[in-house]
């Protein structure tokens, strides 16, 4: 199974910012992000620790991602990166972002739910 990324179907865009997506790979769904900074943290209260629940495997293609994770630790992924977020994680960059990741639908699912009612 493959897809060109431009071909990913939109399913979230706004002034800056894109989100591709193409579940069904194997309980999984692959997309496509593009924004010009993030907070997460504000979009994920009232999740499980007000952070995401899902996990995430993926490439960065474009700027840097500081990471903080629900047991205290944190990281910065940065362009040419591949990375692996565990559940219960919130990102802040303050740069354009681009990157690739895979997640399990059912986790994302809960994500992209709770974002819809933002």
């Amino acid at each position: 199974m493959h897809l060109k990324l431009e071909n990913l179907p939109v399913i979230m865009e706004a002034p800056g910012t894109k989100m591709l997506m193409q579940p069904g790979w194997g309980g999984m769904a692959v997309a496509y992000w593009e924004m010009p900074g993030t907070d997460s943290a504000p979009m994920l209260k009232g999740l499980p620790n007000d952070s995401c629940p899902c996990p995430h495997w993926g490439y960065m293609i474009k700027g840097s991602l500081h990471i903080k994770y629900d047991d205290g630790t944190e990281e910065t992924l940065s362009a040419g990166d591949v990375f692996y977020l565990p559940a219960g994680h919130n990102g802040k960059s303050d740069e354009e972002l681009a990157w690739i990741e895979f997640s399990p639908e059912k986790e994302l699912k809960q994500v992209l739910d709770h974002l819809a009612k933002k």
